[in-house]
């Protein structure tokens, strides 16, 4: 029976290439997902060793609490070294600093990386510290020479003896670039720009005059690393500062990096779940095609003697063979996919280390195997089937499958999967709190509304094919598309259902966009009281507050307010602060209530919102308090509670001098403008654009109208990488109809053979195909903008204060692709029906 199978197998070329590329496609998306990421921890683990080879022990900031993230590093006091280097067991030390503040320009004016980090890091005294290899020239010896990472230069045009701009706290400064360096043999820090400087400059541009980001330790002879750090940690009982050995620090600056990234390879692997899954349906849908046309050939094995089982094994050896062929034509597939998404993620801005190709045995097991699983998954009913097949249905042509119970209960089962979809839906995004069980419950939700719409899809198959069949009007080839297309609405369904899946993301990408960017520009309408905005050009660094000082001066600005944003601990859990400026933040920013409480706050007081005092059970006058990079606890006394319908403060409102000394966040996110009554706009604008680019040119001024299509950009760039990746479940599902039609064509030869015969020319054969094929896939469109539309309703309804907003003209474009897209899948099928000779076409059994 496994001969029989394999030859069976073998026999059908096309169908095996078709469906094992079906799978391939969706198992190229989960190899890729992990040979990308893999290869990037794989390149930080030896940039972080190389980095702290040589260093016996480290005293970083603390990083339970940090301010990093808000565009600023707490340091550590340069007498933190001295009392360093009075210990016995210590060789040498230097501190030096790694700062994520500064913005290295190209050679037009405009910041080097709109995603990736710029650093401005110093470089070391004692050599045995240093990170950096000089591959060309030399390292920095005076205040205005700077060396650049190789990538950074060979990817902006800078060259050995040229200069550079860099702004960081400090105004707009050209250096002479001397040197080119790389970490680890690679050309870039993890895809970071780097410059770097002589110690005293970078602390003189970051701002950190007599301190350090970092203290690297070198011990004596005889002693270890773990005693050298055990003598620092008695010497530094200051629990602001980690201390750890060069190894331990090289092995949680890695784990930092895979914490930070560990979203990308759950999002991509969610995404290749989903052409797995519209990959199932295919194969779901090609088995039962080929059983139902093989179902005379398992009645003559059964009268030969072959047993139900034995029917049942050689369908799934059928399934087991194209899974593991889909599987190992996916896997290789993948790397080239791996060397893709970085590409993709460095055309967005984020260029991410990835030196060679690392293939763990992980992936070559989880893919082979998850491969293998959704085939013969995906091919079990079809072979339940094939089982039923009577022995006597061999003396008879035209055999049809026995109806099943359970096809008979797919309306209601598909009724109750629905209802179960959307009830997870509901509550993953309503009652639930931790983002990995919401996410869960959320795939789950989707997948069943899914298989719950493919189940009744069947009973819709009818209604919109005539509908669609109309479109073609009455001619003989419209009408039997049409026909053919609802001669087995379950086949049709099928097909159309793995299209629906592709188009209902898509469709809800689109409208959750939408509600995203009207959302936003509400949000904007109602929060900006002031002119302008000035924002870095990214859309979301922080930038020097001296920003706002020199733009204070400009004729015409009447007056101006900082927001920076910051994080402190609160009852062992993390919470973001936003500081203002009290004076000032409510003529340029309208508080939708309890602005009063906000414009009168004092030093080391609090605003809260009033939704986070009803949970917590604050009143004006009670006491948070916090922890900050700075404070080890920060007594906040809580002046009263505001409601921001703009939701740009957040929960805590601090004063912005509070913020920068206890917290350490001196930068702003965003300074609103208003200008002077009777001001000419357009040129007050002019010139405070003039005043950014000669001192701060890595920020940009923005009138409310701008500031908003900033905004849709951001969210217009987020939706064309969804787009990007959801392009391959599409792909998948035109292969699905490609073979659907492919099948349907062998299946109906005698019937071809006799309309040629009858008259119907080559070109009419192409053109009901086609049209066929456009049904299917119109049919697959509407389901999924339905889906889709639900979906987003679902998900609009349950997040607090987004408007749903349906892009009308993008749906119908969306539809209109669905149908491009069906002639485009018909066009081998069409080819090959119309070339049937029709004398052995007629004589076909």
């Amino acid at each position: 029976m496994r001969k029989v199978a394999l030859r069976g197998l073998l026999a059908r070329k096309t169908r095996l290439a078709l469906t094992a590329l079906a799978v391939a496609l969706g198992v190229t998306l989960i190899a890729g997902t992990y040979v990308f990421t893999d290869t990037i921890n794989s390149s930080f683990d030896r940039i972080f060793a190389a980095s702290y080879a040589q260093t016996d022990a480290v005293v970083t900031p603390d990083d339970e609490v940090t301010a990093a993230q808000f565009g600023q590093t707490e340091s550590i006091p340069s007498s933190v070294a001295d009392r360093i280097r009075t210990l016995p067991q210590v060789a040498s030390v230097g501190g030096s600093v790694f700062d994520q503040e500064a913005t290295i320009l190209d050679r037009k004016g405009d910041p080097v990386s709109s995603g990736a980090p710029n650093f401005v890091a110093s470089i070391q005294q004692d050599r045995r510290f240093e990170s950096f290899d000089v591959l060309e020239g030399r390292l920095p010896r005076r205040a205005d020479e700077v060396a650049l990472d190789r990538s950074t230069a060979e990817r902006k045009g800078f060259e050995v003896g040229g200069t550079v701009d860099i702004v960081a706290k400090e105004p707009r400064r050209t250096y002479r670039l001397v040197g080119l360096v790389g970490v680890a043999g690679v050309d870039s820090y993890g895809g970071a720009a780097v410059a770097l400087m002589t110690l005293p400059e970078a602390q003189r541009i970051t701002g950190k005059a007599g301190r350090f980001d970092e203290i690297a330790i070198a011990a004596k002879d005889g002693t270890s690393p773990s005693a050298l750090r055990d003598a620092v940690r008695a010497a530094v009982p200051d629990r602001r500062y980690d201390v750890r050995t060069g190894q331990e620090e090289a092995r949680d600056q890695t784990e930092t990096i895979k914490d930070n990234l560990s979203f990308l390879p759950t999002a991509l692997l969610a995404f290749a779940g989903i052409s797995l899954f519209v990959g199932a349906f295919i194969i779901f849908n090609t088995f039962s095609i080929t059983v139902t046309q093989r179902a005379r050939e398992f009645a003559l094995l059964r009268t030969l003697g072959a047993s139900r089982g034995q029917v049942l094994r050689s369908v799934l050896t059928e399934g087991l063979a194209l899974g593991a062929l889909g599987s190992a034509v996916g896997l290789l597939l993948g790397i080239g996919v791996a060397k893709l998404l970085k590409a993709l993620f460095y055309a967005v801005g984020f260029d991410l280390p990835s030196q060679g190709t690392v293939l763990e045995t992980r992936t070559i097991v989880v893919s082979l195997v998850v491969g293998v699983l959704v085939t013969l998954l995906a091919s079990l009913a079809p072979a339940l089937r094939a089982t039923r097949v009577p022995p006597v249905a061999a003396l008879r042509e035209g055999v049809a499958l026995p109806e099943s119970r359970s096809s008979r209960l797919a309306f209601p089962a598909a009724v109750v999967l629905t209802s179960i979809g959307i009830v997870l839906l509901v509550v993953a995004l309503v009652a639930v709190d931790d983002a990995t069980t919401g996410l869960s419950l959320a795939g789950a939700g989707a997948a069943a509304t899914f298989l719950g719409v493919g189940l009744m899809s069947p009973k819709l198959v009818g209604p919109i094919a005539a509908v669609v069949g109309r479109v073609f009007g009455s001619g003989v080839t419209a009408r039997l598309a049409r026909e053919n297309s609802v001669r087995q609405p379950g086949r049709t369904a099928a097909t159309a259902a793995a299209l629906m899946i592709g188009v209902a993301l898509v469709s809800f990408a689109s409208i959750f966009a939408a509600s995203a960017k009207e959302t936003v520009s509400g949000f904007i309408d109602r929060g900006l009281a002031g002119d302008a905005v000035i924002q870095h050009q990214n859309g979301f660094d922080p930038f020097s507050g001296a920003v706002a000082d020199r733009v204070a001066r400009v004729r015409g600005v009447e007056t101006l307010s900082g927001f920076r944003f910051a994080q402190v601990r609160l009852d062992g859990e993390d919470e973001d602060v936003t500081g203002v400026d009290p004076r000032t933040v409510t003529r340029v920013y309208n508080v939708t209530s309890g602005g009063d409480v906000i414009s009168g706050l004092g030093d080391s007081e609090v605003a809260v919102s009033r939704d986070f005092a009803k949970d917590r059970g604050l009143q004006a006058g009670d006491t948070l308090t916090v922890r900050t990079p700075r404070r080890s606890q920060l007594r906040l006394r809580v002046a009263g509670t505001f409601e921001d319908k703009a939701d740009l403060l957040g929960d805590l409102v601090l004063p912005d001098a509070t913020v920068a000394r206890d917290v350490g966040v001196a930068n702003d996110s965003y300074v609103f403008l208003r200008y002077a009554p009777g001001t000419d706009t357009a040129a007050t604008k002019r010139a405070v654009a003039r005043v950014l680019d000669r001192a701060f040119p890595q920020t940009e001024v923005l009138t409310a109208s701008e500031f908003k299509d900033e905004q849709a950009g951001q969210i217009d760039q987020l939706l064309g990488m969804i787009y990007a990746l959801l392009a391959l479940a599409i792909i998948v599902s035109l292969f699905g109809i490609v073979n659907t039609l492919a099948l349907s064509i062998t299946e109906r030869t005698r019937e071809l053979g006799m309309l040629r015969a009858i008259g119907t020319s080559r070109r009419q054969v192409k053109a009901m195909i086609r049209k066929e094929s456009v049904i299917i896939a119109v049919i697959g469109g509407v389901l999924g903008l339905a889906v889709g539309v639900v979906l987003s309703i679902v998900f609009t309804q349950a997040i607090d204060e987004i408007v749903l907003h349906v892009p009308g003209i993008s749906l119908v474009l969306l539809l209109a692709l669905s149908a491009l897209a069906g002639v485009l899948a018909a066009a081998l099928p069409a080819r090959r029906a119309a070339r049937l000779n029709v004398l052995e076409a007629l004589a076909h059994e």
